[in-house]
């Protein structure tokens, strides 16, 4: 089991990832295959992006896509969490691997501050507290139509 860069020949692997994610989110609107290989390809190409996988026997098992922005309100260069899903069955001590190699990205970058997500269908806010994150925001979400 290895944490690695993403690369293009992970990306029908990572789009099957990003459909089991979507349904584990509980997510009301459809998953689109053709928007989940814009935003894996997105992540791969841009600098600004990183894509990261859990690797076991030569398969992606987990994925990690995040990306720097300059925060609005001056907090300096962020590193946010676009996604970040690994398969029931390779799910443990390989996630903080997969965290750390983020978070080495994020400093790379020059980010001041570095965030993550935690669903409300699976909550791993006590992981992220463990690591020094802090609850800053709960996101509410309604479906319109």
């Amino acid at each position: 089991m290895t944490v690695r860069d993403a690369t293009l020949a992970d990306r029908w692997r990572v789009i099957r990832l990003l459909e089991e994610s979507h349904a584990a989110a509980g997510y009301t609107f459809p998953f689109e295959a053709a928007r989940a290989d814009k935003l894996f390809q997105m992540h791969l190409e841009s600098d600004a992006a990183c894509a990261i996988v859990l690797d076991v026997d030569g398969v992606a098992q987990g994925i990690l896509l995040a990306a720097a922005f300059d925060h609005p309100f001056g907090a300096g260069l962020w590193a946010k969490e676009t996604v970040w899903y690994i398969a029931p069955d390779h799910r443990g001590r390989s996630g903080m691997r997969m965290l750390d190699a983020y978070e080495a990205w994020a400093g790379s970058k020059g980010c001041a501050v570095i965030s993550m997500a935690a669903l409300s269908t699976n909550d791993v806010s006590r992981i992220y507290e463990r690591r020094g994150y802090r609850a800053a925001e709960t996101h509410f979400v309604k479906p319109l139509g």
